[in-house]
């Protein structure tokens, strides 16, 4: 006999609601048009019990606006993807920018969702406000490395420690960070500051999942590639679609589903990599 015999024929089915019982934490989902929307809906729809973060000053001070239904109008979208009829999904606001509120969304969303969090997707950032490497300033460094560094390093360290007061370790743990392929060729030149942020959420990537693997948890970040979520019309949109040999945007739901699929027992051997999901875009 093998020492680590194949699984059984039942255990190659899939389980239509591998998620069930499971909670997650999905930060920057306070748009219907968004990435963070899209993996709410589909951890919804997998079974899991989820809490919606966001931050409507932000996208209120964007060209694309606040989503005109509200927090609630989000929180609704996804509950209409429940495919656990006990789950639960509950939302509320952070300014992420303040170095106690990963640790209190954190503590909030636990408490929400019944004690503790087995998923953490931080999809937040910081948008706009950037510029080429000779118009950055102090104030554009500092601001992307808060929100879209620091305010993500705390947010995992807050899971970390929620985890290691658990009764027991348990298997399912699960930590997703974004990036924005500023390590490709070509590279983010027009957004210095938000790329020197990103990139050290790859960077960190192996030695957070390293950090967290004896707490049963694994840590990868998605790289969506350009996702139409509003940020940009006319010849601009058009160029960029002509780039991907599907003719098409990348669309919030084409990383939600990797995602998704990441929070899963079935990528439970995936820990330490950043995985690309940009539709083959050519650069």
């Amino acid at each position: 006999m093998p020492k680590y015999p194949p699984p059984q024929t039942a255990s190659l089915r899939r389980d239509p609601l591998p998620l069930r019982g499971r909670t997650a934490l999905v930060t920057g989902a306070s748009r219907r048009g968004g990435i963070g929307y899209a993996v709410g809906r589909r951890l919804a729809a997998l079974g899991a019990s989820v809490y919606l973060h966001h931050h409507i000053p932000h996208d209120a001070s964007q060209s694309w606006g606040a989503d005109p239904g509200g927090p609630e109008a989000v929180a609704a979208g996804v509950r209409e993807a429940l495919g656990d009829p006990a789950a639960r999904v509950c939302h509320g606001p952070a300014d992420l920018a303040d170095p106690a509120a990963p640790a209190a969304l954190i503590a909030a969303a636990g408490e929400a969702l019944g004690g503790t969090i087995d998923i953490l997707v931080a999809n937040h950032a910081l948008s706009g406000h950037d510029g080429t490497l000779d118009e950055i300033d102090a104030a554009m460094l500092d601001a992307h490395w808060a929100i879209d560094t620091r305010s993500v390093l705390l947010l995992v360290q807050a899971y970390a420690r929620m985890r290691t007061t658990a009764s027991a370790v348990t298997p399912g743990g699960r930590v997703v960070m974004m990036t924005s392929g500023q390590d490709i060729a070509g590279g983010m030149p027009h957004e210095i500051a938000y790329a020197l942020a990103k990139g050290a959420l790859a960077s960190v990537t192996r030695s957070l999942a390293s950090g967290l693997a004896d707490l049963a948890v694994t840590v990868n970040t998605v790289n969506p590639g350009p996702v139409d979520t509003d940020y940009l019309v006319g010849e601009e949109y058009r160029n960029v679609e002509e780039r991907f040999p599907a003719g098409r945007w990348g669309m919030p739901d084409d990383p939600a589903r990797l995602i998704a699929w990441l929070a899963t027992d079935e990528a439970e051997w995936i820990t330490g990599q950043v995985i690309d999901s940009e539709g083959g875009f050519r650069r």
